[in-house]
C-alpha cells in the first residue's frame, strides 16, 4: 500500500491520483491542508524539505515532484501504460505535459498567488486576469498541436490515456476555477469531458476528495 501526501486541489496532487488510478493502484490518502499552510509545518518538511505537494511514500522510498511520481510508477508498474511505446510517441505526450506542467501550471499555482496578493498587493481581479493570460496562452498553443494531430483519438494521444491527460484534466478544472473562457479550444473541451466519464479520472477530482469541503 502506498500513501500520497497532497491537497484536493492542487493540480499536481490531482495528476498524481489520475495516475495511480489509471494504473489501478490502491494508496492511503493523507491531506495536507495548504490553506492552513500545512505543508510549511515541520512535520510535513521532514518529509518534503521543499514544503510542497504531493509526495507518494512507496515503502521505503519518499517520492516528490509529480512528473518523477509519474516516471516512476511507469517504470516500476508497467501494466496500463501512460506512455506510448515508440520513442516518438513517448516524446509528444511528454512534451504536451510539459507544455501544461512547465509552462501553465507553475506560474498559476498557489505560491505565485500567494505572493501576487500578498506581497505586491494585487487585487482578485488582477489576479484572476493574470491566471487568464497564462492559461489562454498556453491553451491555444496546446489546441493547435491537438488540432494538427490527425491521428488522436478521444485523448490528447491516440486511444487510450496518457501523462497528457493526467496533466490536462487538472489544468481545465483550475481553468474553470479562474473563469477562463473554454469556448476557443474544442479540441481541449472534448477531451475533458470523455476524460470525466472514467471512473479513474472522476474519483480523482478535487470535490469527492476526504479532505474537500463539504457544503450542506
Amino acid at each position: 500500500m502506498m500513501t500520497l501526501y497532497g491537497y484536493f486541489r492542487s493540480g499536481t496532487s490531482h495528476r498524481t491520483r489520475i495516475a495511480l488510478n489509471l494504473k489501478g493502484l490502491d494508496y492511503d490518502d493523507i491531506a495536507i491542508n495548504l490553506a492552513q499552510d500545512e505543508q510549511l509545518e515541520d512535520a510535513f518538511k521532514a518529509i518534503n524539505p521543499q514544503g510542497l505537494v504531493p509526495v507518494l511514500r512507496a515503502d521505503d522510498l519518499l517520492l516528490y515532484q509529480s512528473p518523477a511520481i509519474l516516471e516512476w510508477l511507469e517504470e516500476a508498474y508497467p501494466e496500463h501504460a501512460l506512455l506510448p511505446q515508440d520513442a516518438a510517441g513517448r516524446m509528444h505526450v511528454r512534451a504536451l505535459s510539459a507544455m501544461i506542467g512547465c509552462d501553465i501550471h507553475p506560474i498559476n499555482n498557489r505560491r505565485i498567488l500567494q505572493y501576487l496578493r500578498n506581497e505586491l498587493s494585487v487585487d482578485k481581479e488582477a489576479v484572476i486576469a493574470w491566471c487568464n493570460r497564462w492559461i489562454t496562452e498556453g491553451f491555444a498553443a496546446l489546441e493547435t498541436r491537438l488540432a494538427a494531430d490527425k491521428n488522436r483519438g478521444q485523448f490528447c494521444y491516440g486511444d487510450r490515456p496518457t501523462f497528457a491527460d493526467c496533466y490536462l484534466i487538472p489544468q481545465v478544472s483550475s481553468a474553470r476555477r479562474f473563469k477562463v473562457d473554454l469556448t476557443p479550444y474544442p479540441n481541449i473541451v472534448a477531451i475533458d469531458t470523455h476524460c470525466r466519464t472514467l471512473k479513474a479520472f472522476a474519483d480523482a477530482d478535487p470535490m469527492v476528495q476526504p479532505d474537500a469541503p463539504k457544503h450542506a
